[in-house]
């Protein structure tokens, strides 16, 4: 698995290169890149947002991405794929869309104090 990630192949203090930080930034494999290198060098347009080539191209791959997805996790509905920026995003977007539609009053919400800040605060503001 290692060779899949091209930056692992790095030493550090003469030691490979161990990297632990994916909760800031991930890591990765050279399909990621190959895949991102190719968008950004044959497509490279905005997607739901065009009638021109380029953008139909872009929104027919983030369409098929998130099938592939869906299927993948065992959805049928496409729909139900949100893509989000990082965690804290989408734990944002879980707390208000779907918190603020089920909970109510007395309700409980239960957090251990392990829990990452960008896991917390957006239920807090939701309880409130």
């Amino acid at each position: 698995m290692r060779a899949d990630f091209p930056i692992l192949t790095r030493e550090i203090n003469g030691h490979p290169l161990v990297y632990l930080d994916n909760a800031a930034s991930t890591q990765k494999p050279r399909q990621v890149i190959d895949a991102l290198v190719d968008f950004y060098t044959r497509i490279n347009a905005n997607v739901h947002r065009g009638v021109h080539t380029l953008s139909v191209e872009a929104t027919d791959a983030y369409e098929a991405s998130r099938e592939r997805i869906g299927r993948f996790i065992g959805t049928d509905d496409p729909d139900e794929i949100v893509f989000v920026r990082n965690a804290t995003e989408g734990l944002n977007l879980v707390a208000v869309c779907w918190g603020r539609e089920n909970l109510k009053p007395g309700d409980e919400l239960l957090a251990s104090t392990l829990e990452h800040h960008s896991n917390l605060v957006p239920w807090q503001r939701v309880a409130q």
